[in-house]
């Protein structure tokens, strides 16, 4: 047993050093560009009510599929969300080896939150292809709400939320992303433009999922669980404030950004 178990590790450490799981990280990587490059086009068409879709993962996901070719398309991205998951889950198993124990743990559970999130967005785009919007049911928010305590682990969970969405606003705000980029794409004009691309990309992705932890909140203070609250919910939420739609329009180009300084670590990935 602890032979195989030796083998698995070792197995499973040189996958993730590998240079074929590089190719797989750059293709996994560039779906994840193209989804918030979709998500900020169907939230620019949101502003001005040219789109009945939802301003998600789930209406990018049904905005592809509606174009020629957008099935393929789809399917395509699909596969570069699910290499993207096969990635964090060997980074979770065997990545960070040179940091200490601590940061190790912190940064392998770090991945795993991430390979999670990915999971769902590629379970959204297979959901779309198989003409299921995963709409129907119960919310997930009204489900916990009908558990014991279920109104504050709910209010907890926004928390939570408002948490992540800080970090990555100062991810932005510190330049702290700029780790992600090799040497090459850090110098010169361009390195400057894939700066600016990251710097508003993650602040704006921040404020973003910050507004969905408040709604998430609202909703467990209130004790209103009918619906689950998402990205949809926090970008309507944008809309109807004064200028809304300008500022949904603002949001919109934030999120671009964050989808373009996505294909820039794609290319210039440092692992």
């Amino acid at each position: 047993m602890n032979n195989i178990g030796r083998a698995t590790k070792t197995t499973g450490r040189q996958a993730h050093h590998s240079t074929w799981m590089d190719h797989l990280a750059r293709v996994g990587l560039v779906a994840y560009g193209v989804v918030h490059l979709l998500i900020g086009w169907v939230a620019v068409q949101l502003a001005f009510g040219e789109s009945k879709r939802q301003a998600s993962s789930t209406g990018a996901f049904a905005e592809l599929a509606s174009q020629p070719f957008g099935t393929a398309a789809l399917w395509a991205l699909t596969l570069g969300l699910v290499l993207l998951v096969l990635w964090r889950v060997l980074e979770a198993g065997f990545g960070h080896e040179d940091e200490d124990d601590s940061d190790r743990l912190r940064k392998r559970a770090a991945s795993g939150l991430k390979a999670v999130l990915y999971g769902a967005l590629a379970l959204s785009a297979f959901r779309i292809l198989l003409g299921d919007s995963g709409s129907k049911g119960r919310s997930t928010t009204g489900t916990v709400m009908s558990w014991p305590g279920g109104q504050w682990l709910v209010a907890l969970a926004g928390l939570a939320v408002i948490g992540y969405a800080a970090w990555t606003a100062y991810r932005g705000w510190s330049e702290k992303f700029l780790e992600h980029l090799d040497q090459q794409g850090r110098i010169g004009e361009i390195g400057d433009l894939y700066r600016w691309f990251g710097k508003i990309g993650y602040i704006v992705k921040g404020l973003s999922i910050a507004v969905v932890g408040g709604l998430v909140v609202h909703a467990g203070w209130t004790h209103s669980g009918k619906e689950d609250q998402g990205l949809d919910d926090a970008l309507r939420t944008v809309l109807e404030q004064p200028f809304g739609p300008y500022l949904l329009t603002a949001v919109a180009a934030g999120l671009a950004c964050y989808g373009l300084f996505c294909l820039a670590r794609a290319r210039y990935l440092d692992r």
